[in-house]
């Protein structure tokens, strides 16, 4: 009888990258699969072959390998399910414990497969099937959302006439422009109320340098997506609810307007350098559109998300394995946001340099967690930022920033000929506790934290009484523009907006009034 073919272990390799794929396709495109996929079917085939050897049976080697490639990539999903169970003060979350229960599963299930006497060529079609129904699923799944004609494919983003009235003969007076993202750093008030921390002495120094802190300043939106494609097309987003419809739950459009946005269109058409300043976060990693992107390892977010799911993360983070920093730095996301951070600080100080204008983005995952800095910059272990609270993470981070933040504005102040112009602004805020979905339903204080912005404004020789203190980012460039570039923008009114959850990107709720209420707070 002629075997059945061992395609399974090749099935199962792919299926969990397929399945994570399915799950965020409407962030992601299939073409990123792409790489992981040849990693993890290469991996596969070298150990098919090894287990061959060892076995001197391809279908027993091919069973075996299946085990290993379902136990190699299940183990982040288990271990998130369990990370905090004990029994007694056992703690079976542990990852010592875990990668030895399934070092335990693979010794025994290599042990039973070479025991087995017979032909296995039934066992083998049953897990062949299996296998192809399994990642079957996930291809259409894709398939239909990536050949689908995409609603958004006709959507018009609002574009305005070039600045014309910038005197281009002074080109060598033009400022440097820096818009610095520090995402979810909250605003003055909600530290105090809510973080139980006083930042005005943060504060004080950005006055007394002579920023305008607009400290009733809220987000436009609950989440990066959205704040960033709107304050970076000077407009709201009410055109995507419209055009797409409150149903749809594709990002695309949004992730579009944050890669091809109208203020880095407009300052390039009147000669502005543009460097981006990327993050680990798939939509800001780089800008295809930019003259000049600067990151430090450019690795997509979905494979290192991946990566996150499968046992070699713990070997190469909390067991220290792998001892190189250049590979360290790429096998521990805590370790690479730790040294990406001080990276674009480094980097940003060495701008005014340059003999061109330049237009600089920066988005900067800090204070957002992971909670990677303590606050004197030294790098905190995952085990010790879980023995902390929230607040004190959230707040050492803070301070780290604050310190980081101020010597960078030093060095921009004093080494720019022509007084650059500075834009300090949180996308977003820290989540409240216990608050992560169902936002129609949060109450005045969630949405205050989640919404109270830092929003602040160094703008040189500018008469700062066009300045208020609540106005939005959504008309942040409308401003720089009309007060530096002499340009003749309309402002908006300053709005903010929630959508339920990440299923209804475009079911946009109005929660001005709530934020405006601060005589009832609940």
């Amino acid at each position: 009888m002629r075997k059945s073919l061992v395609i399974h272990p090749f099935l199962f390799a792919v299926h969990p990258i397929f399945f994570l794929c399915s799950y965020n396709v409407n962030r992601i495109g299939f073409v990123q699969t792409l790489f992981p996929s040849a990693v993890s079917l290469s991996a596969t085939s070298l150990l098919l072959l090894l287990f061959k050897l060892i076995l001197k049976d391809t279908q027993k080697a091919g069973i075996v390998v299946s085990i290993f490639v379902i136990l190699f990539f299940t183990y982040g999903h288990v271990h998130n399910l369990i990370e905090y169970r004990q029994i007694g003060t056992f703690v079976i979350g542990r990852h010592v414990y875990m990668l030895l229960t399934w070092s335990m599963l693979l010794v025994c299930s290599i042990h039973v497969v070479r025991k087995i006497r017979g032909d296995l060529g039934r066992v083998t079609r049953i897990m062949n099937v299996v296998a192809s129904i399994l990642v079957a699923i996930q291809l259409v799944g894709i398939a239909l959302h990536e050949f689908k004609t995409n609603p958004w494919d006709s959507v018009q983003n609002p574009r305005y006439a070039g600045i014309s009235t910038i005197d281009l003969r002074n080109r060598e007076r033009l400022p440097d422009i820096y818009y610095i993202i520090l995402d979810r750093y909250a605003s003055l008030d909600i530290l105090k109320e809510f973080y139980d921390f006083d930042n005005r002495e943060f504060v004080d120094y950005l006055e007394g340098k002579g920023f305008y802190v607009a400290h009733d300043s809220t987000s436009n939106y609950l989440k990066t997506a959205h704040s960033l494609a709107s304050s970076l097309n000077m407009t709201y987003l009410d055109h995507l609810q419209e055009q797409i419809g409150e149903e749809s739950w594709d990002w695309g459009p949004v992730t579009k307007m944050i890669q091809d946005h109208e203020v880095g269109r407009l300052l390039k058409s009147v000669g502005y350098r543009y460097i981006h300043f990327g993050s680990w976060w798939e939509d800001t990693r780089l800008n295809r559109h930019a003259d000049i992107n600067v990151n430090i390892f450019w690795q997509p977010e979905f494979p290192m998300s991946l990566y996150r799911t499968t046992a070699l993360y713990p070997l190469a983070t909390e067991l220290g394995v792998l001892r190189i920093p250049l590979l360290r730095w790429m096998a521990d996301e805590r370790l690479l946001q730790w040294r990406r951070v001080q990276y674009t600080f480094e980097k940003l100080a060495e701008i005014p340099g340059m003999k061109v204008p330049t237009f600089v983005f920066v988005h900067m995952l800090v204070p957002h967690k992971p909670f990677v800095f303590d606050r004197d910059g030294t790098f905190v272990p995952e085990q010790e930022e879980r023995r902390r609270s929230k607040k004190v993470n959230y707040v050492n981070q803070l301070v780290f920033v604050n310190n980081r933040v101020q010597m960078l504005i030093d060095r921009l102040l004093s080494s720019s000929k022509v007084p650059p112009v500075i834009v300090l602004q949180a996308d977003e805020g820290p989540y409240p506790p216990g608050r992560s979905t169902n936002w129609h339903q949060a109450s005045k204080s969630e949405l205050r934290q989640k919404m109270g912005i830092l929003n602040a404004y160094y703008l040189p020789d500018v008469n700062k009484d066009e300045l208020y203190s609540s106005v939005t980012p959504v008309n942040t460039f409308r401003l720089i523009f009309n007060l530096c570039l002499d340009t003749d923008f309309e402002l908006l009114p300053d709005e903010s907006y929630i959508h339920p959850d990440d299923h209804h990107p475009y079911r946009l709720i109005n929660v001005t009034d709530k934020l405006r209420d601060t005589d009832n707070k609940d």
